[in-house]
């Protein structure tokens, strides 16, 4: 995928934005108790801070560590190059849902001194659609972006 920096900065802001939006909505439709037209607008208010938390979590720390442990597993030489999207993909989902929850409930969810407990459930609720949303449609719609951006010339 990424082959320069440049490219992993856009690929990283590209999943962000796509991961960031839709879990955004997601946890508002879930505090008020449905989906309604104004979730997609109000998300744009908590979304220009859960993205810069999510792209500084990613691009520093998940992005490296989720190909660290990847490619502790699958060998890119003689395994088939979607195992290396999938790991890549459920590991980042592992370590960026608990981290993004915990700013969601610090910086949105007034919890108090229930910040634990909140914690934990936002976790539990966002693990499920973080990891669908994941592998089912922002992984592949932002790679096919990606590569309609960055193509080669042949």
């Amino acid at each position: 995928m990424p082959k320069t920096k440049f490219q992993e900065v856009i690929f990283t802001v590209m999943m962000v934005f796509v991961m960031v939006y839709a879990m955004v909505c997601y946890n508002i439709a879930l505090s008020c108790g449905k989906m309604s037209n104004a979730v997609f607008i109000n998300a744009f208010n908590e979304l220009p801070i859960m993205m810069a938390v999510a792209f500084i979590v990613d691009f520093f720390a998940v992005g490296h560590i989720a190909k660290y442990l990847t490619f502790r597993i699958v060998n890119p030489k003689d395994d088939n190059p979607f195992h290396i999207v999938l790991g890549i993909s459920a590991i980042s989902v592992a370590f960026m849902c608990p981290v993004m929850s915990l700013a969601a409930t610090l910086l949105f969810k007034n919890a108090g001194a229930e910040v634990v407990s909140v914690w934990l459930q936002t976790t539990a609720l966002n693990y499920p659609m973080a990891f669908f949303w994941q592998l089912f449609f922002a992984g592949p719609l932002v790679r096919f972006i990606f590569k309609r951006i960055f193509r080669t010339a042949k």
